[in-house]
């Protein structure tokens, strides 16, 4: 089957999922999760130079979609422009996720992390463990050096997965001995 058919079918699948995103948000959707999975990479030129190709599209032009797709809506061209608020990507992502678990298999890992990247960002991530693999579900990037405390940011992504795994199922939910506090706990449970 031709590339641009499989773009079409994953296109159907990711509108599917995540049906509350405009058409052009759809798509450039579609394009970085398809430009990740054939390039082997996040980067954004190895992308738009692959993408450009299965297309048959100018380079450049697909490297301004991609690009875009993540900017903020005043930074965008053209008049109807809007950004994408992925917070309301994190409930139909785990939803879909569930939907393909697979067949009687009611147990499912989530693990809570949070990572520095140097002195620039921290990342708290919650996400699903299939395979050896964690696949990000919710997260929020804080600046490296940012005051405060993480307990409105974890309870925030908790809240934006509360009910997404059905009641019946088996959760384990895993973090890191320096992510343990009473409330954190406490908002676990009470998200099921």
């Amino acid at each position: 089957m031709p590339c641009p058919d499989r773009l079409s079918q994953w296109s159907h699948e990711v509108s599917t999922a995540i049906h509350h995103l405009s058409k052009p948000q759809i798509w450039g959707l579609v394009l970085w999760s398809a430009g990740i999975a054939l390039a082997g990479t996040a980067g954004i030129t190895q992308i738009s130079a692959l993408l450009a190709l299965v297309l048959e599209q100018q380079e450049q032009a697909v490297f301004q979609h991609l690009r875009e797709w993540y900017l903020d809506a005043k930074h965008k061209s053209g008049k109807k422009r809007r950004e994408v608020d992925v917070t309301t990507c994190f409930a139909p992502l785990l939803q879909w996720i569930v939907r393909l678990w697979g067949n009687g298999n009611q147990q499912m890992v989530l693990v809570l992390d949070a990572t520095t990247l140097g002195e620039r960002w921290t990342i708290l991530t919650i996400s699903v463990v299939i395979r050896s693999c964690a696949i990000p579900v919710a997260w929020k990037v804080l600046g490296g050096h940012e005051k405060g405390s993480w307990r409105p940011h974890w309870e925030g992504l908790l809240k934006h997965l509360d009910g997404c795994i059905p009641a019946e199922w088996q959760v384990l939910v895993m973090a890191d001995r320096g992510l343990y506090a009473r409330w954190l706990f406490q908002a676990i449970l009470e998200c099921g």
